[in-house]
């Protein structure tokens, strides 16, 4: 297979990467850094979610940065909606967003302690709220978490990830994405995935979400480009992380991600001095050092 030159990267810092940080971050701040974004070339972005404020109180914020983030008209803004309530409180502010994102583990305990409900359960739920979405018009997004292990069964069967794909794919879905949840993937093994996803799922966009908590991230990302995979998603800073269990760390940091896309030759559409620019005002907002190498060495050099 020929390597792909152009790929699709979504920046889900503003979701996925701002709901595990333990400091508060203000709405004030999460707007400038959602509208630095959007200037650094994105044209999709995960910026919210519609998880119940007791559950994720970092997140409770979110139709307020909704109706007041000013990003380019271009930028596909993407919530996620974990169960039909959040869906019904999504789509009160319907006209804020394009794309609903719905969700489960590919692992039975993970679901349990992730959402409290049975993956059938969730599965029975998803089918409901992917018809929903699409009567809505918007554009329905699935995520499949832990697709390459879980922290409390081990291996997960690549047949049961796909599986799940395929159901979302016939209610409806247009994306799905498969995530690392924990850090459990390897390369050899992500390219395997990747290339048996993208044959299974011909009229579904294949996205790839890699978490660095075992340094395996780019690894792997290039494993999955390598393997024909052109949609990815990352996380500006290396923000994020997984709630369950405790020590899961951040999503691979999208300036990181960009800069070996563009070292390689593969056409981003983002200006990779914007998005280090942004994750530094992210570092100022937490007032620690976040952990991406583009953050500390700066991209390359070659003048």
């Amino acid at each position: 297979m020929t390597r792909p030159d152009k790929v699709h990267i979504r920046e889900v810092g503003p979701r996925d990467g701002f709901q595990n940080e333990p400091e508060h971050i203000p709405t004030d701040d999460k707007v400038r850094l959602i509208d630095a974004l959007g200037r650094a070339g994105f044209t999709r972005m995960e910026v919210a979610s519609f998880v119940r404020p007791d559950v994720i109180p970092q997140l409770s914020d979110g139709v307020e940065v909704l109706h007041r983030i000013d990003v380019p008209e271009n930028v596909r803004l993407m919530v996620l909606v974990p169960n039909s309530k959040g869906l019904d409180n999504a789509l009160k502010v319907r006209e804020r967003f394009h794309d609903a994102a719905i969700f489960v583990s590919a692992s039975e305990t993970h679901n349990q302690k992730n959402v409290n409900r049975a993956i059938a359960d969730t599965m029975a739920d998803n089918d409901v709220m992917a018809k929903r979405i699409c009567a809505e018009g918007l554009g329905c997004a699935a995520v499949i978490a832990t697709s390459f292990g879980c922290p409390y069964e081990g291996r997960v069967e690549m047949g049961r990830v796909l599986s799940l794909a395929e159901r979302f794919a016939e209610a409806g879905a247009t994306e799905v994405g498969f995530g690392d949840t924990t850090g459990m993937c390897n390369p050899a093994y992500a390219q395997e995935f990747f290339a048996a996803a993208l044959e299974r799922l011909p009229d579904v966009e294949v996205t790839a979400h890699f978490h660095n908590t075992r340094g395996q991230g780019l690894a792997n990302a290039y494993a999955a480009l390598e393997a024909g995979c052109t949609s990815f998603e990352s996380s500006f800073g290396e923000l994020g992380g997984c709630p369950v269990p405790q020590g899961s760390t951040g999503n691979i940091a999208t300036e990181d991600l960009v800069g070996m896309f563009h070292e390689m030759g593969v056409d981003t559409g983002l200006d990779l001095d914007a998005v280090i620019d942004a994750a530094r005002a992210a570092q100022r907002v937490l007032g620690r050092t976040l952990t991406s190498h583009s953050l500390i060495a700066g991209p390359v050099n070659w003048h």
